[in-house]
This record gives structure tokens, sequence and C-alpha cells, in this order.
């Protein structure tokens, strides 16, 4: 038990990807709690987040789950971006406690002063942020350092988000919400159009040795990656400066469609019987449709807020969902097949995205039934990730290699 809790507290992917499960699990548990209560009729007194009880669930869905999932990739991959040694475990584990704390400053928002749940709660990814470039700095790379740049925007609209609370100036509660959700989609269009390919022509080339002639790899067109990355970095700054709606919804229909186009020749067909590939292509077609139905909604066709539900649950929990379970597979020397129960847990992402995404689109006439069910598919599906993974998390590395 001692050294399972060492291990667990000894890398970031162990620590960080176990509580990012376990607090999306909590969290959303009590966002169903809520509505449940709504749907029958009653009212909730308790707790008192300080907020409308909307904007907590957004802001931890956004801010605490997906801050975590940033720290447990960045604090394993730099490492091994620059060949330098592991982040020790003392820092790894007083990052998870700063993380945790901004955790609990929210829950206890409303008996908190807000400027005291700011500070808790803005302290953490300064410290990632500086963790990661320290380890960045002795091998730069421009096509990493990226990342400090879309950290410092992340931690931007999360500020933005706190201004509002404190009733100062600035774009507003909601402005910063959005804008940290489509930072998470632009991380998601550097980094899954970087790994999504590459994994899968990695295993298409390793197959390809066992018959010929070997499958046509994937094929990645740089007008179109680059496309749709700028496409993709712009939205959130867009979302932060308050354009017309018409210039944003323009741009989040050209990195919707600029995604597909990146996926359309990654070979997503190939990999349909590999759920540890073809969860990332499905995460990635995800984000690629959210921005297309963001777009729209923009557009005057649809309602945003659904939108936002399909790149929240389908591209932001379907691909951290992939990531996080290839991570622990192989940097514990698992072989990198997901077991059973992590593929259940990769279909019912979508499941979830889809059944939110109707609930906001088809008005009133079943939405509650709807949400409480994305929210049972979203709890299930991290409840698989943390039951079947967690021997991974606690026990031992089975090899050097990862």
């Amino acid at each position: 038990m001692i050294d399972g809790l060492r291990r667990v507290f000894g890398e970031g992917f162990r620590i960080f990807f176990l509580g990012a499960a376990l607090f999306g699990i909590w969290a959303m548990l009590v966002w169903e709690r809520w509505m449940g209560v709504q749907a029958l009729g009653g009212l909730v007194l308790d707790p008192d987040y300080g907020v409308a009880p909307h904007l907590w669930h957004a802001h931890e869905m956004v801010f605490g789950y997906g801050s975590a999932t940033l720290a447990g990739f960045l604090l394993t991959a730099a490492p091994n971006w620059t060949g330098a040694p592991p982040i020790r475990p003392a820092l790894v584990a007083g990052s998870a406690l700063v993380w945790l704390a901004g955790r609990v400053a929210i829950a206890l928002s409303g008996s908190l002063s807000a400027g005291l749940v700011a500070l808790v709660d803005l302290a953490f990814l300064p410290l990632i942020a500086a963790l990661v470039l320290a380890l960045l700095l002795k091998k730069p790379a421009p096509r990493n350092l990226v990342f400090m740049g879309l950290l410092a925007l992340f931690w931007s609209a999360d500020l933005v988000v706190h201004l509002d609370w404190l009733t100062l100036d600035g774009p507003g509660a909601d402005a910063g919400l959005r804008a940290g959700l489509l930072t998470l989609c632009a991380m998601i269009a550097i980094l899954g159009g970087r790994i999504t390919p590459a994994f899968t022509r990695n295993a298409m080339s390793k197959e390809s040795g066992k018959t010929q002639p070997g499958p046509r790899l994937p094929v990645s067109h740089p007008p179109v990656e680059a496309a749709g990355i700028l496409c993709a970095l712009a939205l959130p700054l867009l979302v932060l400066a308050s354009v017309p709606t018409l210039l944003f919804g323009s741009v989040a229909v050209g990195a919707g469609l600029a995604q597909i186009a990146r996926l359309s020749g990654w070979r997503s067909g190939w990999t349909l019987r590999r759920p540890i590939l073809w969860s990332l292509h499905l995460g990635f077609g995800m984000l690629g449709l959210g921005y297309l139905l963001l777009g729209f909604a923009a557009l005057g066709v649809g309602r945003d807020v659904a939108a936002l539900h399909v790149l929240g649950i389908g591209a932001v929990g379907g691909m951290t969902l992939a990531v996080m379970s290839r991570a622990v597979l192989g940097h514990t020397g698992r072989p990198l097949v997901a077991p059973l129960a992590i593929t259940c847990a990769f279909a019912l992402m979508p499941v979830a995205a889809l059944l939110r995404w109707a609930a906001s689109s088809f008005g009133m006439d079943g939405y509650f039934t709807l949400t409480l069910l994305a929210g049972a598919a979203w709890i299930l599906a991290l409840s698989l990730f943390v039951l079947s993974l967690a021997p991974a998390l606690f026990g031992p590395r089975l090899s050097a290699s990862a």
C-alpha cells in the first residue's frame, strides 16, 4: 500500500491522470444531483459555491479536470522531449496538492473571499509552466515551446473568470470559460494532430513487415495542417476580444473543415480493430464536428451551448481519455492494447457528447433526461478508466521501456 502511494505520487501521469478521472467523476456526480433535483421540481440550497451552479460546473470541468490532464501530460512528455530526468517526486506531489487546493477553494467559495479563491486557484498553472519550462529550455524546440504560450492563454482565460467573480471589469466569466475550453481544443488540434497520425503510422509500419505489400500510410498536407492549427489558436483569442459573431463563426467553420480534412488522410479505417488508435481518431473527429457546430451556431444555425458540449465532452473528454489510457499503459510497461473496459469507455464519451448535444438542441422536452444520461455516460467512462488502470497506476513499471 505504501509503495503504491509512493509510486502514484512519483510520476506526473500517475497522480494527475488518476486525480483528473476521480475529480471528473465526483464533479459530475455533484452536477447530476443538482440537475436531478431540478428535474423533480425541487431547489438545491446547498452547497453554496459563491457562483451559480452552472458556472461552477463549467469552471471545474474546464479548469479543474482540464488542468489536471494537461499537467499529467506535460510533466510526463517534457522529460521525454528533452532527454532530461523525470521531475522529482516531491515536486510532482507538491504540484498535485496545489491543484487539489484549487479545487477545495472553488468548492468552498461560498464561504471564502473571492480574492483568496482566485489566488489559490490561479497558483497551479504557473507552477506547472515553471516546471515544464525548466525542462524545455534544456533542449529548446519551437514545436514544444508553443505549449508555454497555450498554458499562458489557458491561465489568462481562468483569470478572466475570476475577475468577473471579483466584480471587476473584463470580458466576463462566460467569455473566460469559452476561451478556456477553446484553448484546450487548440491543444488537441496541435497535439492530437501530431500524435494521431504518428502513432497510426508507427503501428502500420510495424505490421507492414508481416504483409506485402504494406498498407498505405497516413499523410498530412502542410497547408491544411497550418490552417487547422491557426484557426484553432485564433478562436479563444476571438472570444476574449469579443469580435462580431460572423467573424467568429466563419473561423470556427474553417477550423472544423480543416480538422476533418486533416483526419481524412490519417487512415482511420485501418484502426477500427485497434481501440487504442481509433479512440484518438474519434476524439479528433469530435473536435472537427464540434468546431463546425459551434461555427454554424454563431451563424444562426443550431445552439452554441450544444456545440460547446460536443467539444467539451466529445473532443476534450474523448481525446484526454484516449491519451491518458495510452500513456498509462505505455509508461508502465504494459502492452499498448486497450482492455475491454477501456474500449467501452472510449465508446461512451461520444455517446455522452451526443446525448448532451441533443439535450440542448431539442428544447425542454427530455432536456433533463438526456442531460442526466449524458452525465451518467461520462461517469461510467471515467469509472471504467480508474477501475481498469488502477493496477497500472499504483503498480510497478513492468519494463524499462515506455
